[in-house]
This record gives C-alpha cells, sequence and structure tokens, in this order.
C-alpha cells in the first residue's frame, strides 16, 4: 500500500532554481530554524547561550515566534504545557553545559507526563566531543548520557547536511505515541558556520500510529460484553490522544464506572452517573476497583498514585491499554495491549456488544456518598471553600497549571476539571516550580484565553523571575500563590512521620510588592474574597498575582 508521504516528490523547476542559489548570510543556526518552520513549529522556548547563539541569531530572519524565559528549568516547564495543550511538539532551545543541565528536571516532567518536547542544544566544536579534556567552556565529557535516561531518544549532528534529518527524526519520535521529550545537540562550530545547503523545504516526520493487535481486543471487548462488575480507570493517555469522547461512549455501552487518575483529569465528565471522580487516595474508591471482575486500564501505568500508594490489589481480570511498552503489566498481570489511547478504544467500540446494568449508576453513587462522609467528617472547611472558590472563579475552557502544593494534592481528588486537557500538574515526576512556567507556555499557545498557575510560597519561590517573562510578552496569566510559609505537605510529612518538622520553614518576601515591582499587578486575598479577586485577576489582560495568605492541611490518607 502507497501512502502520500511514501513518495518522492520531484522539485519543480523555481524550487531547483532556488536550491542552487541560496540566500548569503545564512548558517547552520537557520537550517535549524528552517526546518523547525517546516516541520509545523509556530513558537519555541528557549535561554540563549555562547553555543546555541546561531540558532538563535536565525531566529530574527525567520517567522518563528520565540517566547524566552529565565531559566532553562522554567522554559523547558513552559515547552511542556505548550506540547500538553496543542498536542504539538514545542521545541526548547537550550546552550550546552550548566544551561543544558539546568532543563533535566523540566525534561524529567515532560516525559513522565508524555509531553512532545524537542530540546535542541549547543555543543562544543566538533572535535571537541567525547573527550572532556579540551577545556572548552560547558565542556561535559558525555553530555548525552545526562539525557539519555530522561528522554525518548536522543541525536547528534556532526555536520550541517546532517541538521534537518536529525531534527525531522527527532520531532517524529517526540509525536510518536507515547508523546515525550527528546534530545538534539548540535556543535557550536556546525551551528556557527556559514553555510552553502539550500534552504530547507517542507519536511515529512509523520507519526507512526501505534494500532492494537486486533485479536487483543477482540478478547478485551469479549471480557468486557460480559462482564458483571466492569470497571475503567482512565488515565493521562486518554486525554493526549483525545480520545475522551471514545471513553464515555465506550463507557455508556457497556454500563462502566468511571474513575480518572490525577493525570487523566477531565477524561470522563465528573458529574455523570457513571462517574466515580478521581478520589483515587480514598480506601472506598480502591475497593471498588478491587471488586471489578474486569477492569479496563487506559493510558496509565497504575503507577504509585494511581493505586492508592501501590496498596490497590486487584482481584479480577485487568486488561490495560497502553502506548508506553515499559509500563505495560509493570505493576499488575494483565492483558496488555500496547496501543495507543484512542485507536485502542475505536476497536473496542467496534467488536464490544452493549451490556446494560440498571445498578451501575447506584453501586457509582453509594462509593461517592462513602467519600462525602469520610471528608465531612473531618475539620476541613477552609479547604473545600478555597478549592470551591478557584474552581467558581476559573472559566470552564480556561487550563489551570499546579504546582506541587497542597491546594493540588485536593484538586487531584477533588477539582472538576469539566473539560479535557484543561488541569495539569507536576505529578508525573513530581518536581517544585511547575505550576507558573507551564501557565506561561500555555498562554503563549492561546493568548485568547485566560490560564490560572497555582503555587504555594516555596514552589513559587522557583519561578519569580518569570514575572519578568510574563511581562515582557503580555501573557495572560493568573498566579494564585498560596502563603503559608513553608513546604506546607512536607511539613505534613515530617510532622507525621517523626513528630516535627526540619527545614519547612520559609522566610519568603512579600509577593504582592514584589510582583508590583515587576509592573505586573498583585492583590492579597482572603477565602471570603478569593472567588471575586480571582475571577478579577483571571478577566484582565496581562498578567497578575493573587496572594492568599492560608495555612491548609491534607484530608486524611486512607492508604495505609
Amino acid at each position: 500500500m502507497t501512502h502520500d508521504h511514501d513518495l518522492v516528490l520531484r522539485p519543480t523547476a523555481a524550487q531547483t532554481e532556488a536550491a542552487l542559489n541560496p540566500p548569503a548570510g545564512r548558517t547552520g543556526g537557520d537550517l535549524v530554524v528552517e526546518t523547525l518552520a517546516w516541520l509545523g513549529a509556530t513558537t519555541v522556548f528557549g535561554l540563549p547561550g555562547q553555543h546555541a547563539l546561531a540558532m538563535f541569531d536565525a531566529l530574527r530572519r525567520s517567522r518563528l515566534r520565540y517566547v524566552g524565559l529565565r531559566v532553562e528549568s522554567n522554559a523547558g516547564f513552559a515547552a511542556d504545557a505548550y506540547g500538553r495543550v496543542t498536542g504539538e511538539v514545542a521545541p526548547l532551545l537550550l546552550s550546552a553545559g550548566p544551561g543544558a543541565l539546568m532543563s533535566l528536571a523540566a525534561l524529567q516532567e515532560a516525559g513522565a507526563a508524555s509531553a512532545p518536547v524537542l530540546a535542541i542544544a549547543g555543543q562544543v566544536p566538533v572535535a571537541g566531543l567525547g573527550g572532556g579534556r579540551h577545556g572548552h567552556l560547558h565542556e561535559l565529557r558525555d553530555q548525552q548520557a545526562s539525557f539519555r535516561d530522561v528522554v525518548k531518544s536522543v541525536h547528534t549532528v556532526r555536520t550541517q547536511s546532517q541538521i534537518p534529518s536529525a531534527i525531522a527524526a527527532a520531532w517524529q519520535s517526540a509525536l510518536t505515541a507515547p508523546h515525550g521529550p527528546v534530545w538534539v545537540e548540535i556543535p557550536q562550530d556546525v551551528l556557527s558556520a556559514g553555510t552553502s545547503l539550500p534552504v530547507v523545504t517542507p519536511v515529512d516526520a509523520f507519526p507512526d500510529e501505534l494500532a492494537p493487535r486486533p485479536e487483543l481486543t477482540a478478547v478485551a471487548a469479549h471480557l468486557l460484553a460480559n462482564a458483571e462488575r466492569p470497571a475503567i480507570v482512565a488515565g493521562g493517555g486518554v486525554v493526549r490522544s483525545d480520545a475522551s469522547g471514545k471513553l464515555l461512549a465506550l463507557a455508556e455501552r457497556v454500563d462502566a464506572p468511571v474513575v480518572t487518575t490525577f493525570g487523566g483529569k477531565g477524561a470522563f465528565p465528573w458529574e455523570h452517573p457513571l462517574s466515580l471522580q478521581s478520589w483515587l487516595e480514598d480506601r472506598h474508591t480502591t475497593d471498588f476497583l478491587e471488586d471489578a471482575d474486569v477492569l479496563l486500564v487506559v493510558g496509565s501505568g497504575l503507577g504509585e498514585l494511581s493505586s492508592n500508594y501501590h496498596t490497590f490489589a486487584p482481584r479480577g481480570r485487568v486488561v490495560q491499554i497502553e502506548a508506553d511498552l515499559g509500563k505495560l503489566e509493570s505493576n499488575h498481570p494483565a492483558l496488555g495491549i500496547h496501543a495507543d489511547a484512542r485507536l485502542a478504544l475505536s476497536a473496542l467500540l467496534e467488536t464490544v456488544e452493549a451490556r446494560p446494568d440498571e445498578h451501575a449508576a447506584d453501586r457509582v453513587r453509594t462509593v461517592l456518598e462513602k467519600v462525602r462522609e469520610r471528608i465531612d467528617g473531618q475539620d476541613l472547611a477552609l479547604e473545600r471553600q478555597v478549592l470551591a472558590a478557584v474552581r467558581e472563579a476559573l472559566p470552564d475552557g480556561a487550563p489551570s497549571f499546579w504546582d506541587m502544593t497542597i491546594l493540588a494534592y485536593w484538586a487531584w481528588s477533588a477539582f472538576d476539571a469539566r473539560r479535557p486537557n484543561t488541569m495539569h500538574s507536576a505529578q508525573g515526576a513530581g518536581g517544585l516550580g511547575y505550576g507558573f512556567p507551564a501557565a506561561l507556555g500555555a498562554a503563549a499557545a492561546d493568548p485568547t484565553t485566560p490560564v490560572l498557575a497555582v503555587s504555594g510560597d516555596g514552589g513559587a519561590m522557583y519561578g519569580i523571575a518569570e514575572l519578568a517573562t510574563a511581562r515582557q510578552h503580555g501573557l495572560n496569566v493568573t498566579w494564585l500563590i498560596v502563603d503559608d510559609g513553608g513546604y506546607g505537605i512536607l511539613r505534613e510529612y515530617m510532622t507525621d512521620a517523626f513528630g516535627e518538622a526540619t527545614g519547612t520553614e520559609l522566610a519568603r518576601p512579600d509577593f504582592v510588592a514584589l510582583a508590583e515591582s515587576f509592573g505586573v499587578p498583585a492583590v492579597r486575598t482572603s477565602p471570603g474574597a478569593l472567588r471575586e479577586d480571582l475571577a478579577k485577576s483571571l478577566a484582565r489582560t496581562g498578567p497578575s498575582v493573587v496572594v492568599l495568605p492560608a495555612r491548609l492541611k491534607m484530608f486524611a490518607p486512607t492508604h495505609l
């Protein structure tokens, strides 16, 4: 079978003429930028450095939009969010050595969350590659080795003619399910030298489709149609593959209750009669899933958070659909289907027979009532008030980005995302500092929609420099900082484990005054005024900061 992209295209006379007479003044950096533009990139993130300057110089001769951040890890978080909300590859331009290494935390998060980030970094000159003894500034003995365990694929360029093909291969890798970050490094002299190579024309980098094996989906369909107590766990793969509609259709056809993982927020309607919502840290939900005789897990590896801290022990048959082969059956034996969630759900919908169950909604209602009773029995009025205020203030289609803070831990379980692909957090790798720079990346992707970032005061200090970025680019991000005087969740963990906390209390700035010093409007609010103050800030054009002094606490765990 022949596909259009398998054909060799013959250049037109004009293209041949242009190829034979390329414009003067171009460098290897132009080949990078031209390749990105023809692959479909419109926005790039990054931070310049000595070994990468030729790429940044080439940007001024291109139509690409450059969003520069102040710290490489933050630039990586911004690219991660851009990739998540658009489903497109987000180029990230970096220098070598320290600048490259500063991006590692962000690339780890992109890998854990399957965000398509294309990092292109400078390197020492070709003669110095692999030695670590030449004394070049920023030189590492093996720069690739620092990234090989973090990204999906690594690509090294040694000549200018290799640049388009290497970037195209990396682009294809980033977009092939499971999406993820990729790494390209190009020596400084290759980037900065003049080039006589033709201007890059449209580049073929179609992602490979990951279709399910039909015999496996046939067995899965049979199991679901004949189950007595089926249930579904919907993970982030459902959101990334844009399969929420197919998930809903399948759940309704077999009357299977659905719980969404913290990475799969919004994959299933929160108030649907079959929705178990996201109470994965509640033993009532865990018990319900363990009791399923057929459990369909879609786009989740059933990792630590999705398995209630590895206390989940299914008693029935597990069917797992997962694009990441390394996560397939990694935690529980299953009928493992290595496939993109959308393609696998489509195949199931073509073959599964309807399975009506008039009691399914009642069973869901019983579980949720038990969850509510448990939460009602704890002194958590403030926490529930604050989370409700955020939900009321945030427009339904507005994306939100949550740092690793107590309010985010609440949101994982209790926040109604309302729409797919609108709630994102750093729960993949769990590093601090994600929320605000990620929100900037989402705002760069769609300047017509307000974006919310949520941080604690500890995590906020990681991203303070990006207030300058938000102001410089006029990005529509409202940053909610919950100021409790320290690392709140670590304070709780240490107190519970050791009787008291050490190293968790922090001196911090006046966040309102600090934001205003950047020219960013800011307000100090209270739990009672939060909804109104947040709504006003979200309606404002450009960046804004809302500071909530409050000491929140987590609901009691039920996985112990």
